[in-house]
Order: structure tokens, then C-alpha cells, then sequence
């Protein structure tokens, strides 16, 4: 049984919407984060701030490609994913700590999603969601391959790999507050 499968038989749905609509659910994107990083929001983290966030998501939904996959159950909102592919000259790998191979870095809008942000609310953790969701953001994406950035020290770095993520490097991106980074990479398989 396919993780999207799994997830509807739980009573979740998941509805896929563009950048307009997504900034039209700012609220929705804020509760799910929210519900999601409590501790990471407790720490007092200036990164992990909601409204440090809700910042990088306001300037995320700007991006004219961004793809946002939302789960619900009993119309609530308990998880999230989005991302948008690389444009050339793309600043998505500013800060690589590691010397890619040649021409890692080249993108053209075709290549490579980045995929930005999953997040599952804490009640919901551990039945399938977050896998529900990778797959309907990237089963619909056609460029050839994905990246997304995880701390070395989460938990969901071991999903990732099992999901087919590799590690490519490491990067600190340069906004504010910023941590060190794995650099994940997932060939995709829907390309034409």
C-alpha cells in the first residue's frame, strides 16, 4: 500500500495548491507550524521563531513555481509540504561547505526542486503523514531530480534515507541564525 494510501485510510486528505493560493493560506501554513515545532518555538531560537518563519514562508510563496501540499483530517489542518524547482543562477546552494562535483550547482528551472519545508502537527507524528506528503509533492514534480536541507541531528534524516534521499554535503545558508545543513538529494523518477 502506497504512504498516500495508508494516509487516506487514516481519514486524511491532501489538497495541492500554487503560490497564490498558498499565500491566501497564511494562517493555515502558521498553525501547522505552529502544531508542529512546539519545542523548537519554546526554545526561544530566533530561527525557529513563528515569526521568523512566517517571514521565510511569506518570501517562499513569492516564488511564482512554488508547489504546496497540505493534509487534513476532519478539516483541520495537521501537516505540510512545499518547494519549488531552481532557477539559474538559483541561491539555494550559497553556503556549500563540501566542493560539489562539476556542475552540481548548474540549474536551469528543469533540474532540480528544492524541496523546502515537511512538517507534520505532533499528534499526528509517527502515522504516515510526512511520507503521505513527500510523495504527493514529488509525484507530481517532473524535473530530474530533488534536494531538501536537514539538520544532521533530525530524526527525520533517517526517513529521508529510507525515502531514497542521499547525502550530497553540507551547507549554512546565509540568513540570520542560520545552522549547518545536510544536503539531501533524490533522483525523481516522473521526468520526461
Amino acid at each position: 500500500m502506497s504512504a498516500i494510501s495508508a494516509a487516506q485510510q487514516l481519514g486524511v486528505s491532501l489538497r495541492r495548491c500554487g503560490a497564490a493560493e498558498a499565500r491566501q493560506l497564511f494562517k493555515t501554513v502558521e498553525t501547522v507550524y505552529r502544531g508542529s515545532y512546539v519545542e523548537a518555538i519554546a526554545s526561544g531560537n530566533l530561527f525557529n521563531s513563528v515569526e521568523a518563519f512566517m517571514t521565510r514562508f511569506e518570501s517562499y510563496s513569492a516564488r511564482p513555481g512554488l508547489d504546496l501540499v497540505i493534509a487534513y483530517h476532519d478539516n483541520e489542518p495537521i501537516g505540510q509540504t512545499w518547494g519549488w524547482p531552481l532557477p539559474k543562477n538559483s541561491r539555494w546552494w550559497d553556503g556549500l561547505k563540501t566542493k560539489p562535483e562539476a556542475n552540481f550547482t548548474d540549474e536551469d528551472a528543469q533540474r532540480t526542486f528544492a524541496l523546502s519545508e515537511i512538517m507534520v502537527t505532533q499528534e499526528w507524528t509517527g502515522k504516515g503523514v510526512a511520507h503521505a506528503l513527500h510523495d504527493a509533492l514529488l509525484s507530481a514534480r517532473r524535473e530530474r531530480r530533488a534536494t531538501l536541507l536537514v539538520r544532521p541531528t533530525n530524526p527525520a534524516r533517517r526517513a529521508y534515507e529510507h525515502w531514497g534521499w542521499n547525502k550530497a554535503g553540507q551547507l549554512q545558508p546565509d540568513w540570520e541564525d542560520a545552522p549547518v545543513f545536510d544536503v539531501m538529494i533524490k533522483e525523481l523518477s516522473n521526468s520526461d
